[in-house]
């Protein structure tokens, strides 16, 4: 089997995102699973090794148009400038580095030069002050790959989507509408059949409000907006349940029932999950026309330039992007030649519902 190539953007370089890329793939185990390929600069990225105190790897640096090299672990250098490094605090500087990695992996990635992206955390501050334009990598990358993704946060057999992003709380039941639940509930549960390869995937749908309304008591979406896409989606087959209080969901040990669980806004989701998976869980853009993964962690300035990061999370992060990148081709070829004739292709189904957007970016 061909390797994957994953593209690995380095984040802040303030922060531990270099470390925790440089502990994972300076495994030589790495090499026999996938190809990975750096974007950022060979001179910060040494800055990093001897922080990390690794020895000597097999690494080649290359310019973006060279050749990947599959049994390398390659650096793409995206400047050849000397960079400030100030550890542990966010600055234009590292904004503006950040960003360069980013374009030219998503670039490489549109192209097709690599097969999937890790993206190593950035500061939203520093990148505002790069004028970046996005709240975070999850809106730039819907911006390029597709607009209908899902944020599904991943640990093992735990999967929580968000329906509402990176957006202030008071904005969250105005960006609760039938459309919206309805569109991630279906992308939710195409890509766990596609990505995960669960066959006939279970969804627990939370309420938005405290005890899920409580029968329009505390506020009517669970009535109005909620139950009734969680009923139509059931007509079109999709195994939905709901809405279910937050609270009780969880504390009751319900969550385990389901193959993944869509929350109503950001925290609602990341709460419950990292602290049950805080430091191994990962952050998967769903529903997008390529994979991209990144770890459950921010920048850690705190303990940035210290040695203390823990790799799990993005270890993860890359060992489940290379997963997906393969389940979808195991999908794909699977369902290559329908056998009934005039049956709609499930993966053109995907692709037209889920994944290819192109069309509308």
């Amino acid at each position: 089997m061909e390797k994957v190539k994953v593209g690995i953007s380095i984040g802040d370089i303030n922060g531990v995102g270099l470390e925790v890329i440089l502990k994972t793939v300076s495994n030589e185990k790495i090499l026999n699973l996938c190809t990975p390929v750096i974007y950022g600069s060979t001179k910060v990225i040494s800055y990093h090794k001897n922080i990390v105190g690794i020895g000597d790897f097999p690494f080649k640096g290359s310019r973006p148009e060279d050749r990947i090299h599959p049994n390398k672990i390659n650096i793409i250098n995206c400047w050849n400038e000397n960079v400030n490094i100030t550890l542990g605090k966010p600055s234009d500087i590292s904004g503006v580095y950040a960003l360069k990695s980013l374009e030219q992996a998503t670039e490489d990635l549109a192209k097709g030069e690599i097969d999937a992206l890790v993206t190593a955390p950035i500061h939203k501050k520093a990148m505002e002050k790069a004028n970046f334009g996005f709240t975070g990598h999850t809106e730039y990358l819907s911006s390029k790959f597709g607009k209908r993704s899902l944020m599904l946060m991943v640990n093992d057999d735990l999967r929580i989507g968000v329906a509402t992003n990176h957006v202030p709380l008071q904005a969250v039941a105005a960006g609760i509408t039938k459309e919206t639940i309805s569109q991630k509930l279906k992308t939710l549960n195409q890509t766990l059949k596609v990505d995960f390869g669960i066959e006939r995937p279970t969804i627990a749908v939370l309420g938005l409000n405290p005890h899920a309304g409580d029968n329009g008591l505390i506020g009517n979406e669970e009535e109005k907006i909620i139950r009734p896409v969680i009923i139509e989606a059931k007509k079109k087959g999709v195994l939905a349940m709901g809405p279910f209080p937050a609270d009780g969901f969880f504390g009751s040990g319900n969550y385990r029932k389901f193959d993944a669980i869509l929350a109503m806004y950001h925290d609602q989701g990341l709460v419950p999950f990292k602290t049950l998976s805080f430091g191994e869980g990962v952050n998967f853009t769903a529903g997008l026309t390529k994979v991209r993964t990144s770890p459950d962690h921010g920048t850690a300035y705190d303990i940035a330039g210290k040695n203390e990061a823990d790799p799990s999370s993005f270890r993860k992060a890359l060992f489940l992007a290379v997963d997906i990148f393969r389940n979808r081709k195991a999908h794909l070829d699977a369902h290559a030649n329908p056998v009934k004739k005039g049956a709609k292709n499930i993966v053109e189904e995907s692709e037209e519902d889920m994944i290819d957007e192109k069309s509308e970016a």
